[in-house]
């Protein structure tokens, strides 16, 4: 399976959308279900890595970045994504 982000590798990392560190957050246990809390992304390493390295909060990623398409509206993600794609390319 490749990569949900870039679409360039295997994933061999699961990314929680919501970080499990946040599920017994009363805030959290509010406003999402238990399948929302549990989504998860098939990404690479790299990409894996990106997100973390990228919005390093926890709180921040279960807020505002809890879905595909809102951690791709990230600026600096995206920047990340389309270079790593360029490179993936070139190979």
């Amino acid at each position: 399976m490749l990569c949900e982000l870039c679409g360039c590798e295997e994933s061999d990392d699961v990314h929680h959308l919501i970080p499990r560190t946040l599920h017994a957050n009363k805030w959290f246990k509010k406003r999402y279900t238990r399948e929302q809390m549990q989504a998860k992304l098939n990404v690479c390493q790299g990409c894996h890595r990106a997100v973390h390295r990228l919005i390093p909060r926890e709180k921040d990623l279960g807020r505002d970045y809890n879905t595909r398409e809102k951690l791709l509206a990230h600026e600096k993600l995206t920047r990340y994504v389309a270079w790593k794609r360029k490179r993936a390319r070139r190979s």
